[in-house]
Formats: structure tokens, C-alpha cells, sequence
């Protein structure tokens, strides 16, 4: 039996929405990084260093570390360009969580308990009510 255009259209939808909502919630959930925070131009210079480094490096075990510390900026770096999608995904997540909400029959409470802020869950149009 063919789907209408309709149904594929719907479909569609509820698939971006989901995957909106998903990737924010993902988000959330990501331990906070402690300490001060990361300036990703400070860090890709400092691998820029390190691979000067480490191409001028004669000594293997002076190497291998220096191998490890650009492995480890590069680490940090991702992670602090990850936590400036936070924005974008938050975007995303207030745009479909009123309709995915309705849709799925999630409460306020609900969204409370996995961590979505408040003002998050306003921006998106979902208001504190109680179910009876």
C-alpha cells in the first residue's frame, strides 16, 4: 500500500523533530567542563606550536609526548567548539518542542526532569500545567 504525500511529509517532520530534540537533550547531558573557559583560537595555535615542535623534535620519548599533548588540545578543542553548538541546538529544540510535546503527549514536568531549563521550555511554548 502506497503512503500519500502527505503521510511522507508528516513523517519527515517527525523525524527532524526528533532528531532536533535529540541532539539537545544529548547536550544537556554532557558533563560541564570545569576551570576556566577554552579559547579555541588559543588552542589551535598551540597545536600549531606543537606540531613545530614535534617535527623539530629528535628525541623519540620527548616526542611522543609532545604527540600526546597535541592529541590532547585537539581533544579540548572539539570540545569547546561542541559546547558553542549548544546555542544552535537549543534553537532547534525550541522551534519543535511545542508540536513533539503535543504530539507525544510530554508534560512540562517531564521536560523539567531531563534537564531542559525553564526559560528554554517558555521560549519553546510550553507552559506548567497539571494533568488530572
Amino acid at each position: 500500500m502506497a503512503m500519500s504525500a502527505e503521510h511522507k511529509a508528516a513523517l519527515a517532520r517527525g523525524r527532524k523533530e526528533a532528531r532536533a530534540i535529540k541532539a539537545y537533550l544529548a547536550a544537556l547531558s554532557t558533563p560541564k567542563r570545569r576551570g576556566r573557559p577554552v579559547d579555541p583560537e588559543k588552542l589551535a595555535a598551540k597545536i600549531a606550536q606543537l606540531d613545530e615542535r614535534i617535527k623539530a623534535e629528535q628525541d623519540p620519548l620527548r616526542r611522543i609526548d609532545l604527540i600526546q599533548a597535541r592529541i590532547d588540545a585537539e581533544r579540548s578543542l572539539e570540545s569547546a567548539q561542541a559546547s558553542n553548538d549548544l546555542e544552535e541546538l537549543e534553537k532547534g529544540f525550541v522551534e519543535y518542542a511545542a508540536s513533539y510535546s503535543e504530539r507525544k503527549g510530554i508534560s512540562y514536568a517531564a521536560w523539567r526532569e531531563a534537564g531542559v531549563p525553564a526559560p528554554v521550555l517558555k521560549a519553546a511554548g510550553i507552559k506548567r500545567t497539571r494533568k488530572t
